[in-house]
């Protein structure tokens, strides 16, 4: 029986990538995103478009209903991959701004995961993959709802991870650095006259969604799969840097 997954923020980058190459793996895609036209070019392209938008909690309800009803109750995983950045300080983001940021890279894959959870566990296997970032291990100047959004989903899922120890269900983060996609496009900059930037050197080690394509094809075939996958050297030198250094000096290299 071919096995089915559900990629969220599926339009471009990370999600339309990995769509392709599980396709490839013989994978049948439910490829959601937020947009009709880009649900409409899904479909075009040999998938399954879903409308979702991760914000509204009506549209995550039906876009669950969707998947159930096109998977005849059986779902073999889940990517969550939908979400953007609001950057700014802190000072300069109003409650609505951040409960925003929550609503579409949290509380979304929370109730999305929730609602096809049971799709999934009376099978006996299965795979939940969530993208976090490098901003999932640090926090910046400038970044700090992002981060912090990503933090909750670090978190989330190693509570997540433990609960289905005994389901054959697997959970697994991947905590990409610079990618090159749309992301950057279309983060929400709070001050357009002093907008967040990464360093220059940032391009020096930035490379495209291929680039995670490996990992999250691991993450859903391996009957092991990592517990967390780092993808770029950037991510890698954080997480070693972080165990070893204090904090204030961490706080100096990222404060430049």
């Amino acid at each position: 029986m071919q096995k089915s997954l559900l990629i969220t923020g599926c339009s471009s980058g990370i999600g339309l990538a990995c769509a392709h190459e599980l396709r490839r793996q013989g994978f049948q895609i439910l490829a959601a995103c937020r947009k009709p036209e880009d649900v409409a070019r899904m479909n075009t392209l040999g998938f399954t478009g879903i409308e979702l938008d991760l914000d509204s909690p009506q549209s995550v309800e039906a876009a669950a209903q969707e998947v159930i009803r096109l998977t005849n109750n059986r779902l073999y995983g889940i990517f969550n991959n939908g979400g953007y950045g609001v950057y700014g300080p802190l000072s300069t983001i109003s409650r609505a701004q951040m409960e925003q940021q929550f609503s579409t890279n949290f509380f979304g894959a929370h109730q999305l995961t929730m609602l096809l959870l049971p799709a999934m566990l009376p099978h006996g296997e299965g795979r939940i993959v969530n993208t976090s970032s490098v901003m999932g291990l640090i926090s910046t100047p400038g970044r700090g709802a992002y981060a912090a959004s990503k933090y909750a989903l670090e978190a989330w899922s190693d509570a997540l991870r433990m609960e289905l120890r005994y389901s054959g269900v697997k959970v697994s983060l991947i905590e990409p650095g610079p990618i090159r996609t749309r992301f950057t496009e279309n983060v929400n900059q709070t001050q357009t006259d002093k907008p967040v930037e990464n360093p220059g050197i940032a391009a020096r080690f930035t490379l495209g969604p291929e680039a995670v394509v490996a990992k999250v094809r691991h993450a859903f075939e391996s009957p092991n799969p990592r517990i967390r996958y780092p993808v770029t050297l950037v991510t890698h030198a954080v997480g070693i840097l972080k165990r070893l250094l204090p904090t204030r000096m961490m706080d100096k290299i990222l404060h430049g």
